[in-house]
């Protein structure tokens, strides 16, 4: 199966294009004040190096729109200011060097103050991003058909200044309600889409429903940026934001490993081996990532060799040992003690 785009118009944000053809685009936000910032620096500096693309700050005030031109001197992403209840935040943010300016249609929604927004983005050649929050639309109708027509509502008002430089979301809480207005609005407008859940919560449970809604949004083609909220460190987000688009083979940022979840047949210590080499890939997934290579570690003969054979590199044990393969063909034996060390050879070959 390969997944058809929607079609989209391309829009820049600093030194990257989304939508149109281009690769769907991992987002992430800083969770300390822009104000601190050292702090910001340090956490958009590990969200770099965990693989994030865009990064938003929220700007709650003069200060915090202030330290814009400061983080920007330090970082290399491109950063979106996250704007709400005051629009000089947002002119302030520009001036200072912001890429992108996020509006909330729920609390900036005086067309005198949208026309300077959009003015002053337009002269400097940025994006505004109609962010609906289901959180702050006013619900007369349907939740979701609100969150639509609060989109489309400042659109109409932004193409009305002649500013056509628009990306869009509608989150919302709960993924049946995310997913449909997002299928909605895609078949209405043809800006790109910022896809995301918002108010996750923990890790576990707000991976799963953000990988449930923006995976079935994404298998029809829909969405050119995505965050996964995450109540944690942002880097998580990038994690989980990776493995959503790799399951979908929409990206791939490193080898893949596929591992059996054990059962009674195993006779190796499969988790430590599996977590021991995902920790080694990941130290070196800048030099190891040249092409897709998927690894395969199996823990017993009924699916292990089948499954081994089909990687690109893998291992099946029987007992204490396995058998290594490379594109399909058997070689020889590695013991569980050193089979890691063997794996990562082979991924490197692969990759020379």
């Amino acid at each position: 199966m390969i997944i058809k785009r929607r079609k989209s118009k391309s829009v820049k944000i600093g030194n990257i294009y989304i939508g149109d053809s281009h690769p769907v685009a991992i987002q992430s936000m800083v969770k300390v004040k822009a104000s601190s910032v050292k702090g910001a620096i340090k956490q958009i500096r590990l969200l770099e190096d965990a693989g994030c693309e865009i990064v938003r700050l929220a700007l709650k005030d003069k200060q915090d729109a202030g330290a814009v031109k400061e983080i920007k001197k330090n970082v290399k992403v491109p950063l979106v200011a996250d704007i709400h209840f005051d629009y000089r935040l947002a002119l302030e943010a520009i001036d200072n060097g912001i890429d992108k300016i996020r509006l909330n249609p729920g609390n900036i929604s005086k067309n005198d103050e949208i026309r300077e927004v959009a003015k002053a983005c337009k002269s400097a050649g940025i994006p505004i991003r109609v962010g609906v929050n289901s959180g702050s639309v006013e619900r007369t109708t349907h939740l979701v058909d609100a969150m639509v027509k609060s989109a489309l509502d400042y659109i109409k008002i932004l193409e009305k200044f002649k500013f056509y430089d628009i990306v869009i979301s509608l989150k919302a809480s709960g993924i049946l309600e995310t997913v449909e207005a997002y299928r909605k609005i895609a078949k209405i407008c043809d800006y790109p889409l910022h896809l995301g859940v918002t108010a996750t919560g923990l890790p576990f449970s707000g991976a799963i429903k953000s990988g449930v809604a923006l995976g079935s949004l994404l298998l029809e083609g829909i969405g050119d940026t995505i965050r996964v909220s995450l109540t944690d460190k942002p880097e998580e987000e990038i994690k989980a934001a990776k493995a959503i688009l790799e399951s979908l083979k929409l990206r791939s940022f490193g080898p893949e490993i596929i591992s059996c979840p054990t059962c009674g047949r195993c006779e190796v210590n499969l988790t430590k081996i599996v977590k021991e080499l995902e920790t080694k890939l990941s130290a070196n997934n800048h030099s190891l990532s040249k092409r897709p290579v998927k690894v395969a570690v199996m823990g017993c003969i009924v699916n292990g060799p089948g499954e081994a054979r089909q990687a690109d590199v893998g291992i099946a044990f029987g007992k204490n040992s396995g058998l290594v393969f490379r594109n399909g063909k058997a070689g020889k034996k590695a013991g569980a003690r050193d089979c890691v060390g063997i794996l990562l050879k082979e991924v490197e070959r692969l990759n020379a």
